[in-house]
């Protein structure tokens, strides 16, 4: 598949959100993220003020949902949002009616495979349940906690290659990347590039970065769009 750009919109206000969305549709993203801190923040109407705004644009619903897997599918999916992410951690049940729910509603699953005992037998699991994406995740908090207590910070390129070969569904890598990494993931046969804190987003204050934005966005995906069609599945 070709190389998607998803900005994650990791901000807790719904103006600046839709301010950077703008921004981001401008500078040649493909697809919106109401990331996490958005949705707590403003709920179902930060869905739906993106859906209104962006109408053609796929929207990205991140719940990371742990239960309640098919009414929490739904809602976003009513929403507007044309994919909901589900953690792998979930139980196998919640997995199941988030699935269901994207077959009924029509949206997509990306399951979530952060902290995970095995990275790799946590995205192949997801797969086998029906999810549509894996999200190879090194979550904020433990990347942060382990790094302040001056060990090596894990980094989802670790294990991405291993990720990738091990499924057949497009893989996302997530979680303290650099730029520079983020924009080589199609390298690694991950086609789906997701630019959010701290890229983006500053990432102690959750609010829109500083700088250029729009024109470092414009040369982040002219990169990411000249790898071409990336082999999924194949690293």
């Amino acid at each position: 598949m070709k190389p998607i750009v998803q900005i994650s919109l990791d901000l807790t206000n719904i103006d600046e959100a839709l301010e950077t969305a703008a921004l981001a549709m401008r500078a040649g993203v493909d697809w919106l993220e109401a990331g996490t801190p958005l949705i707590l923040a403003e709920g179902l109407h930060g869905v739906r003020k993106l859906r209104e705004a962006f109408p053609g644009v796929p929207i990205v619903a991140d719940l990371k949902t742990m239960d309640g897997g098919y009414l929490e599918a739904e809602m976003m999916a009513k929403a507007g949002a044309t994919h909901v992410v589900v953690m792998a951690r979930a139980h196998e049940e919640t997995i199941r009616c988030v699935v269901k729910a994207g077959r009924d509603c029509g949206v997509q699953v990306m399951g979530d495979n952060m902290v995970c005992p095995d990275m790799v037998a946590g995205a192949k699991w997801l797969e086998d349940l029906g999810c549509d994406y894996v999200i190879h995740h090194i979550g904020y908090d433990e990347r942060r906690g382990i790094a302040a207590r001056g060990e090596r910070m894990p980094s989802p390129l670790d294990q991405l290659r291993e990720v990738v070969q091990a499924v057949s569904v497009p893989v996302q890598a997530v979680g303290g990347l650099t730029l520079e990494q983020a924009i080589r993931c199609p390298e690694y046969g991950a086609p789906l590039v997701v630019l959010g804190a701290p890229l983006t987003i500053d990432a102690d204050a959750f609010r829109t970065a500083d700088g250029d934005l729009e024109s470092s966005l414009r040369l982040i995906c002219e990169k990411i769009h000249a790898y071409g069609d990336v082999a999924v599945g194949v690293a």
